[in-house]
């Protein structure tokens, strides 16, 4: 099913993981001194370490059975914190979204002007995280509400095109390395050229007013056999995926692009899967899963020329279906509800 740049169109995405599992944490400045569970925290908690990884993409997950979030940053889990999603009859979707617009001073345009503090807008349609009420269950209208303190905090670390992953399962970010350009494999000579390209890049920026790196996002289809890369959200190229063992599941993982690997002359990612549910066995992305994946030339040489670090490529078994969006929104991955 082709796809075209102006059409409004989404990629329904459901996969398997299991809940990340509790973790101990060593207070910071803002966390308690003592060892804390994640499982154990109370609404309002949460714990904020960016020490543990000073620099790099960052990717959020938001854990809907456990109401929970974790911020990773270059593949390290640096924060987790408290969280409420939405209540019955307004579900936050499951998927994979990006950062389309930051505003620190929001207010709600749908429910009286409500005030969203340190919003990261999802979709044009009201799905976002931002400061509100942790009762300590799911109570929002689909958003995911966040403690102030720690939605302050993430607003800093979060760009425009930041990957923000809506599961009830998931896995935690694990590196990958591909010896070529994902889509496919490269002689010697066009690694040097693509580690020249990438090094010249930067994340991309806070806003759209200053992103000098649009943020792109390549998107993989088995039920289609296509593949589709999107820069702001709108489909830029696209064309056959070639996916080896076509017949064999792919599951549902988002990939993040990091850097170059100089010893082994490849691309290094980190990879997560996941699943709308808590309950669906999984199996974790790794390198024989990512080698499966090839692409048109077409595709291959506009993704070797908008990749950046940051850079998302999502793969799914099912297929690209037309859904409502507008503007920049478009929804990588969901399911029907939100």
């Amino acid at each position: 099913m082709a796809l075209n740049q102006t059409r409004r169109s989404a990629l329904k995405l459901l996969a398997a993981v299991p809940l990340a599992r509790a973790f101990d944490w060593t207070g910071g400045a803002i966390a308690d001194d003592a060892v804390k569970d994640i499982a154990s925290m109370k609404p309002g908690e949460f714990v904020w370490q960016p020490e543990l990884s000073k620099d790099g993409p960052v990717a959020v997950i938001v854990s809907l059975a456990d109401q929970r979030v974790h911020v990773y940053r270059n593949g390290i889990r640096i924060a987790v914190s408290t969280c409420s999603t939405g209540k019955p009859g307004h579900r936050t979707p499951t998927g994979v979204f990006t950062v389309l617009q930051k505003d620190k001073h929001h207010h709600s345009s749908t429910y009286n002007n409500a005030p969203m503090p340190n919003m990261n807008r999802l979709t044009w349609s009201g799905i976002a995280l931002h400061a509100g009420r942790l009762p300590g269950y799911p109570a929002s209208h689909g958003c995911i509400r966040l403690p102030v303190k720690f939605s302050a905090l993430l607003f800093q670390v979060t760009h425009i095109g930041t990957p923000v992953i809506i599961a009830g399962g998931h896995s935690a970010p694990r590196e990958v390395v591909h010896p070529g350009l994902v889509l496919s494999r490269y002689a010697e000579d066009e690694f040097i050229d693509a580690e020249a390209a990438l090094k010249k890049k930067a994340l991309p920026g806070f806003s759209h007013e200053d992103n000098a790196t649009a943020p792109v996002s390549v998107l993989i289809s088995r039920a289609d056999a296509r593949a589709f890369i999107l820069e702001n959200g709108r489909i830029i190229a696209e064309g056959t995926a070639r996916i080896k063992q076509p017949e064999t599941p792919l599951g549902s993982h988002v990939f993040v692009l990091v850097r170059p690997h100089d010893e082994r002359r490849g691309l290094q990612w980190h990879a997560v899967g996941y699943h709308h549910s808590d309950t669906a066995g999984f199996a974790e992305p790794d390198e024989s899963l990512i080698k499966r994946v090839g692409a048109d030339r077409n595709v291959i040489d506009v993704m070797t020329e908008k990749m950046h670090p940051g850079m998302t490529l999502m793969l799914t078994d099912l297929p690209a279906h037309a859904d409502t969006k507008s503007g920049r929104d478009f929804v990588i991955a969901t399911t029907d509800d939100g």
